[in-house]
């Protein structure tokens, strides 16, 4: 019970982060505002997104916000459930959530996704901390079913 609490409330605590670097982003970028952190490297630059990763899905919104909303629901859910149980994968699943409820709530309220960080050394296009925390867990989660889950199963008994 208590690893599905902190799993739950990491998640609220993430998406006020999120939600709270958004609002400072609109606020202080505005619309089409920019500011290099890191000459050709990094800078802050507002961007209105109105599609999903690598603008795929453009103006779907609530096709987005179904499927993000039936995802988040059936994470929390198997959370509740205790269908994953060890803890890395937890942390992993905590993260990709946070990431999508977080981005879920800018496409339900705003009709939009906030963007923006953005790595200027490479052509990529701008991003949010929830697509960090989503990026991060997959990655974190994929490590755990590659190098820890299969020698847990392969234990001697």
């Amino acid at each position: 019970m208590r690893r599905k609490l902190v799993s739950t409330l990491s998640i609220v605590a993430l998406v006020l982060v999120d939600q709270l670097f958004k609002i400072l982003a609109v606020r202080s970028l505005g619309p089409n505002g920019s500011v290099t952190l890191i000459p050709d490297v990094f800078s802050l630059t507002y961007v209105e997104n109105y599609g999903a990763a690598f603008g795929s899905f453009w103006e779907q919104r609530w096709f987005l916000v179904g499927v993000t909303g039936l995802l988040v629901l059936g994470g929390i859910v198997f959370i509740w459930m205790n269908r994953i149980r060890h803890p890395f994968a937890l942390g992993c699943a905590t993260m990709i959530l946070a990431g999508g409820a977080g981005n879920l709530l800018d496409r339900t309220f705003r009709g939009y996704v906030v963007d923006y960080l953005h790595a200027t050394f490479i052509d990529f296009p701008v991003f949010n901390f929830a697509d960090c925390l989503v990026v991060c867990g997959v990655i974190l989660m994929i490590v755990y079913l590659l190098f820890i889950e299969g020698r847990q199963k392969n234990k001697p008994a």
